[in-house]
């Protein structure tokens, strides 16, 4: 398997665990062209969007799968936050940032696991 097929197996894993958690999924793999980049899920939790990253790694020789979420990419996660609510035209929400860090352990297991508001806007 290679990195988009083992990726695109931990996006589906991430948002069949948020539907089973009881969020709703509004949007998978949503582009923005300005500012540039994507949000791997966009769900609700009640009245809170989430804005979830999705990171699946095969082994932590290159670091833990959410370490992979630095600030760098957090800033551009709030950009895009911010992106999506005015192009949806959606009111001002609580907005939370999750993130989703899968390991693989072999063809059909996993360790998935769920950091809720794992960072804040600034």
């Amino acid at each position: 398997m290679n990195r988009t097929e083992i990726g695109i197996r931990g996006e589906d894993a991430a948002a069949a665990y948020l539907e089973r958690s009881g969020l709703g999924i509004i949007e998978r793999n949503w582009r923005s062209s300005a500012p540039k980049g994507e949000v791997d899920i966009i769900a609700l939790d009640g009245e809170v969007l989430v804005l979830c990253e999705v990171k699946t790694r095969t082994s932590s020789a290159q670091g833990t799968p959410e370490e992979a979420v630095s600030p760098a990419k957090q800033r551009r996660l709030v950009r895009l936050a911010e992106a999506y609510i005015a192009s949806a035209g959606i009111a001002p929400v609580q907005t939370r940032f999750d993130v989703i860090s899968i390991t693989v352990i072999d063809a059909d297991r996993a360790l998935l696991r769920h950091h809720r508001a794992a960072f804040v806007a600034e």
